[in-house]
Parts: C-alpha cells; sequence; structure tokens
C-alpha cells in the first residue's frame, strides 16, 4: 500500500531538518521579545478561458522562510526562497541588528489539533484535462442559454499550501492549506447595447463543489440574470437616500468600512475611528459584527494563523456596543490583552499583522420584504463591484454591479453608474432595520492591506440603512 505523502516534506530535506531549523530559530531570536521561522511551501494553478478557448494556463511552485525577532515595537524580519540552513543562518544576521528583549519572553500560543478543512491537495486530485473541459463546458452551457450571449470569460484556480511556525521556545504548528476559485463572466448584447453579469464561488475546499453541474449552472444562471437585468437598467438618480443592501456579499462594505477600523494596529496607534472607544455604543441597536475564522471550509478561515494561535469567534460590536479589536502578537502584546488569532500574512516573503478572517454582521429578525416596505423611494443594492475606503476614517465609494429603484414600497427598475458614498462608523448609526436572511458569501473575497493580499470572508442579513449618499448618472 502507498504510504501518505507528509506534507512537512515539502518544507524539509537534505539542506534542513526540524531539529535543525528549531535550533537555528532558538539562536536567531535569543536577545527577541518574541518572533519565530514561518516556513512555507505552495503551489497555485490557474486556468483562463475566454473567447470559446483556453487563454491561459499557468502552474507555479514557490518555497521559502520568513524569520522575525520582536522586542517592543520593533520587528526584525529577514526572508528568503531557500529552504536551507545556510540562508536561515544568514537571515539570522538581521535578527542581530533588534534591541534586546526588555521584559519577560512572550508565552507561546495555545496548542490546537482542529482542522477547519482538508489536507488533501486540489490541484493533484483532479487532472489537467478535466479542468479544461470544466471551462468548456461553463462556455458552451452559458452560450446556450440566451442569444443575447456574446462573450464567456471563466476562471478557474486552485492552491495548495503547507505552513510550519516555528518559535524559539519549542512551539511548533503546521497548517496544511487549500484553496479553491470559480468565476464566471457573461457579456450580453441587445440593440447595440452591452452589459456584464459575474459569478463566483469558492473556499479552502477541493475542487469537487465546483466541479458539480448544480453549482456551475447556478452560476451560469446567476451570472446571466444579472447581465440582462443590466441590459434593462437605467440612469441612477442621485442624492441622500435610504438603502437597502442586500444579504452575503453586500458585506463587503461592513468589511471594508467597518472591519479595518477594528484591526489592533490602528486602535493601538490611536489612528481608528473606534480607538479607545471600547465600552461605547458605535452602532444603532441590534448591531452585532463579528470576525470569525472557525468556520468549517469558508475562504477566510484558518485553523492557525500564520503566527500560530488558533484563531476563534470574536464579537467586536454586539448590540451596537463596541466590545474589542482583532489582534495578532505584536499589537495584542503591547495593549495588553490576548491575541485573538488574527496575525496574518501574503506569504512567507511578508511579517504577519492585524487582518480580518470572516467578517460579517449577525442576522435580525426583521422581515426583509417588510423592510422594503418601509423605503418610500430609495435604493436596493444587492451586489457590489469594486470599491474605494480610506481604512483610518473608514470613508468609503462601492460602485453596485446590480441594483434597483425601490418606489413606494416595492421593487422598481434596475439602475446603472449607482456609487454609495459614506463613511463605515456613520453607517453603522442609520442602520434601520436588521433582516433575518443572514448569509455568507461565495467565497471569492480578497483583503488587501500594506500591500498584502490574504482571502477573507464576508456576510449579512439584508440590512436597511436609513440615508446614505448616492451618486448616480441622471441628468
Amino acid at each position: 500500500m502507498t504510504q501518505p505523502i507528509d506534507p512537512r516534506g515539502f518544507l524539509y530535506g537534505d539542506a534542513l531538518d526540524p531539529d535543525i531549523a528549531a535550533r537555528l530559530t532558538a539562536d536567531a531570536l535569543s536577545a527577541a521579545e518574541d518572533g519565530e521561522l514561518y516556513l512555507q511551501y505552495r503551489k497555485t494553478e490557474a486556468f483562463g478561458f475566454d473567447d470559446g478557448r483556453l487563454k491561459t494556463a499557468s502552474y507555479n511552485t514557490d518555497s521559502g522562510f520568513g524569520l522575525r525577532a520582536v522586542s517592543g515595537e520593533q520587528t526584525a524580519f529577514a526572508m528568503g526562497n531557500d529552504l536551507s540552513a545556510d540562508a536561515i543562518r544568514r537571515a539570522a544576521a538581521t535578527m542581530a541588528l533588534i534591541d534586546p528583549a526588555g521584559t519577560a519572553k512572550a508565552p507561546p500560543p495555545r496548542g490546537n489539533n482542529r482542522h477547519l478543512y482538508t489536507a488533501a491537495d486540489p490541484i493533484d486530485l483532479v487532472p489537467f484535462a478535466d479542468k479544461v473541459a470544466l471551462c468548456q463546458t461553463i462556455d458552451a452551457a452559458a452560450r446556450a442559454r440566451d442569444r443575447r450571449v456574446v462573450q464567456v470569460s471563466v476562471s478557474l484556480t486552485g492552491q495548495w499550501s503547507v505552513v510550519e511556525i516555528v518559535r524559539p521556545d519549542g512551539f511548533v504548528a503546521t497548517d496544511v492549506r487549500p484553496l479553491v476559485r470559480l468565476n464566471i463572466s457573461i457579456v450580453v448584447e441587445a440593440n447595440g447595447r452591452r452589459e456584464t453579469g459575474t459569478f463566483g464561488i469558492g473556499g479552502r475546499e477541493l475542487y469537487d463543489r465546483v466541479m458539480q453541474p448544480e453549482t456551475w449552472n447556478r452560476g451560469i444562471d446567476a451570472a446571466l440574470a444579472q447581465a440582462l437585468v443590466n441590459l434593462e437598467s437605467v440612469a441612477a438618480p442621485a442624492g441622500e437616500m435610504p438603502v437597502l443592501l442586500g444579504p452575503g456579499w453586500c458585506g463587503v462594505l461592513l468589511h471594508e468600512a467597518v472591519g479595518h477600523g477594528l484591526e489592533g494596529d490602528f486602535n493601538r496607534k490611536g489612528s481608528s475611528a473606534y480607538s479607545g472607544r471600547i465600552g461605547e455604543r458605535v452602532a444603532a441597536p441590534g448591531v452585532t459584527v463579528i470576525d470569525d475564522g472557525t468556520l468549517g471550509g469558508r475562504r477566510g478561515s484558518l485553523s492557525i494563523d500564520d503566527e500560530g494561535t488558533p484563531t476563534q469567534e470574536n464579537i467586536l460590536i454586539e448590540d451596537g456596543v463596541l466590545k474589542g479589536y482583532i489582534h495578532d502578537r505584536l499589537n495584542a502584546r503591547l495593549t495588553g490583552v490576548a491575541p485573538t488569532g488574527n496575525g496574518r500574512r501574503e506569504s512567507y516573503a511578508h511579517a504577519p499583522m492585524p487582518r480580518m478572517t470572516n467578517t460579517f454582521m449577525a442576522g435580525g429578525r426583521d422581515d426583509p420584504a417588510e423592510l422594503m416596505t418601509r423605503v418610500k423611494r430609495g435604493i436596493y443594492a444587492k451586489s457590489f463591484g469594486g470599491g474605494q475606503v480610506d481604512i483610518v476614517s473608514g470613508k468609503f465609494v462601492f460602485g453596485c454591479t446590480e441594483a434597483y429603484m425601490i418606489e413606494n414600497g416595492c421593487i422598481g427598475a434596475p439602475i446603472k453608474g449607482v456609487t454609495l458614498i459614506g463613511d463605515g462608523p456613520g453607517v453603522l448609526t442609520k442602520v434601520e432595520g436588521i433582516g433575518n436572511d443572514f448569509a455568507l458569501d461565495e467565497g471569492v473575497g480578497m483583503c488587501g492591506k500594506g500591500g498584502q493580499s490574504v482571502p477573507a470572508g464576508v456576510g449579512q442579513p439584508t440590512l436597511l440603512v436609513g440615508g446614505l449618499t448616492v451618486g448616480g448618472t441622471a441628468v
């Protein structure tokens, strides 16, 4: 019988073994208050199917280490793409530049044997030809749906990563992380007008779900429906008006406009609108905001963060009252609280920082249909596209990919060119209704901060905001 491959075998070999890695880490960080050696092996594949043919197919492997020493607010960081003892020894010279720790050594993270996702490799389990055939099948099925379809784009990506955190106190933690994603984009044309609809789905899982016909057929239907709705859209109005936000993906507004302001580094430095406000009312009653990295298989979930701390459910705002922030080890230690499992990094080439995992607003008790009846004239935003956010102030501008007018409590014409303008802290105080239809997004989110991008999840129920500035295109 073939023995299963040990994932750690991708990190260790003739040039480096676990005992040497532990010894080098202990020596390099002997004068530091905290820190770790972060080892990573990662392979990624991506397929792009466009204009009825396979346009791109890529496969990449990458490995390396990041060595970090921390004392007080000082951080020394060195990285290399050579997993060898010699390379780590060279990196250790940088650690010597940090001031010796003036306090006791930071304790290691608590142990954790929980696994939130499979350790299997999605890339190797499905033949190359089957992935190409999936893209081709989706393309053909989408074009057959409607004669107005003029272009279909399909992208399929998979990743498998092995990470190990080695600390100078002997703590070692390993995590094996799969990640897949399927995206479908459909362009329709009628009467000289073209519009686009999109759909995406994924998570920390194998390709099984995205390759199921019921999944990609649902994706085709959703993308096509959005495109056809946009064909009928009219120019959006402008001005301040009530906005009804749809469930699920619309939580990206909460993530960007509010979530970043609850990260520990901004609050420790006093640069967030939420700094020093724990225990204060910062949102309307009923608003509860949670960051939870423990949801099985979700895109933003991690069994352990990139410092070895187990992820957990963090209630940030409860019934409108600020309860806490999300922290990595450095910011938690400097503010006298426990790490929350939110120390994340893009790869071995980056130092960790406090980042969100799956951030969402909990569901309420209101009937979504009843919430719409409260709006005499306003906007129903069903899906968002891109946006810009000032992390410190929370001011944002978001574009809607699918939106409708609400007239006298009923959904009206689809509208085009809708932008929502406001600030995150202000939006939370204007929440007038929280639906009972909580949903997480489909699993396509990416979060950017400090030049690093990491997978993230969002979610919310239908949400009625009393007043937002709507930028439109109607004259």
